[in-house]
């Protein structure tokens, strides 16, 4: 395989991970809209943790699609 196919490959798969990681922190959030819009949550725990990993998966997949950018050239 060249360069670029694993490139899309990696691209691929992160991009698979990133969109269940966003599924699962809206099926355990709340509602918003729902009344309590004055209270504010902190985030704790697997909250937290899966909040986290979206910002490191986002950096990941803008790195490698400037990367896959780059070696189509």
């Amino acid at each position: 395989m060249k360069y670029e196919e694993y490139l899309n490959v990696a691209q691929i798969i992160v991009s698979i991970t990133l969109v269940l990681i966003v599924l699962m922190q809206a099926r355990g959030g709340g509602g918003f809209g729902t009344g309590a819009s004055s209270i504010v949550r902190t985030r704790r725990g697997v909250e937290k943790t899966l909040f986290q990993l979206t910002i490191v998966l986002v950096i990941i997949f803008l790195f490698i699609s400037a990367l896959s950018v780059t070696a189509a050239r």
